[in-house]
């Protein structure tokens, strides 16, 4: 269910390394909770931001939830096919519902994140 090549934040966003560039997006728990997503706001190629910083928004027939940023950097890709087709979020959060693409400030935020058994722990305890 939860990829171990991921690694969690407790706001339930997800980051996978690939080279030196990070992808995050939002957890298949968080896509659970909000129900089915209908659109994604999502931050502009060349932003930049510190880990935990809101980077923006995801609308679900239930809710607004705020997406913040699990790592901090440069903004470098989005994930363009959201804005079509936002229920990837819920169809697929660890790969094609992926959000953004990130060039990391700094491998200590990394570090700062859950494997997939402490984030499973994290949600079961609830």
């Amino acid at each position: 269910m939860y990829p171990e090549d991921l690694k969690y934040s407790k706001d339930h966003e997800w980051v996978r390394v690939e080279g030196e560039e990070w992808v995050f997006g939002i957890t298949d728990f968080a896509q659970s909770e909000l129900g089915e997503v209908v659109f994604v706001e999502l931050p502009e190629v060349g932003d930049s931001f510190a880990a935990g910083d809101e980077v923006g928004t995801i609308e679900s027939v239930k809710a607004v939830a705020e997406v913040y940023a699990p790592v901090g950097g440069d903004i470098v890709a989005i994930n363009e096919l959201l804005a079509d087709a936002p229920e990837k979020v819920n169809e697929d959060p660890h790969g094609a519902g992926w959000l953004a693409r990130v060039r990391p400030a700094s491998t200590a935020d990394l570090e700062q994140l859950m494997d997939a058994a402490a984030y499973q722990e994290l949600i079961a305890d609830g």
